[in-house]
């Protein structure tokens, strides 16, 4: 048994999808799936056996995927969390990221792409499908403009997800001193990277190198003031950037 291995749990109702995601999820290096279970044995299951990811179902009959999310957040460890979608329930994704979820993927992700986002995620990233991008973050945006979440970000409460709720009668200040400061390639780069590409996708996008894409995703953290890729993508549909940064993407630095 490696004990290094990333310790994965899949929340689910299907039983077709919980062993479907098992058994590809067991052939990749590096990679155990410790529990498979339904939604309400997922906090005892997690408890028992301390998963650094899940990939949990956003809706599940028995319990639903949102209680779930806040009862793994509310452990003492607790684990990163992605929600898994059919891609038809926006209010459900949008309350998810500001329940503190770090990824949102499709059921029928690639199997590829599945190993490079739970290796991701465990790496503290996060990940977002490109086809639900807009969906969570639009979603995200519109929630940060209900009355009760404006009068919250103007006491400067925060959200757990990371990103102050704004209203949407101003600006948000902070948020466009920061952007001000962003070179060109960076406004581009988070363009992309807010259309939910990857590093990779997003270097064949500017022709540059993937490593050099990190290096530009990690100055745009620091200078956005968020902590992952979800955060960033909200930052700049707030802004709105993502038509601007997204223009002439095949130019050079």
């Amino acid at each position: 048994m490696n004990e290094s291995a990333i310790r994965v749990m899949i929340v689910d109702d299907e039983v077709l999808i919980r062993e479907g995601l098992r058994r590809i999820i067991g052939t990749f290096e590096g990679v155990r799936v410790v529990a498979v279970c339904q939604g309400v044995e997922a906090l005892g299951e997690a408890e028992r056996q301390r998963p650094d990811v899940v990939l949990l179902d956003v809706r599940m009959p028995d319990r639903d995927g949102l209680g779930v999310l806040a009862d793994l957040r509310a452990l003492e460890r607790p684990p990163v969390v992605a929600m898994l979608t059919a891609f038809d329930a926006e209010e459900h994704l949008s309350e998810a990221l500001h329940g503190g979820a770090s990824g949102f993927l499709l059921k029928d992700t690639a199997p590829e792409q599945l190993e490079y986002a739970i290796r991701e995620l465990a790496d503290g990233g996060s990940v977002i499908a490109p086809r639900v991008a807009r969906t969570v973050v639009s979603g995200y945006v519109n929630r940060a403009g209900r009355p009760g979440e404006a009068a919250a970000a103007s006491e400067g409460a925060r959200p757990v997800g990371g990103i102050p709720a704004q209203p949407r009668s101003g600006p948000d200040r902070a948020g466009a001193t920061a952007t001000g400061e962003l070179t060109a390639r960076e406004r581009q780069v988070l363009g992309l990277l807010a259309a939910g590409l990857s590093n990779t996708e997003i270097g064949k996008e500017l022709y540059i190198a993937t490593t050099t894409v990190k290096d530009h995703v990690s100055v745009l953290f620091g200078k956005l003031g968020v902590a992952n890729r979800v955060q960033a993508a909200v930052r700049a549909h707030q802004q709105g950037l993502v038509s601007s940064a997204t223009a002439g993407t095949r130019r050079t630095a």
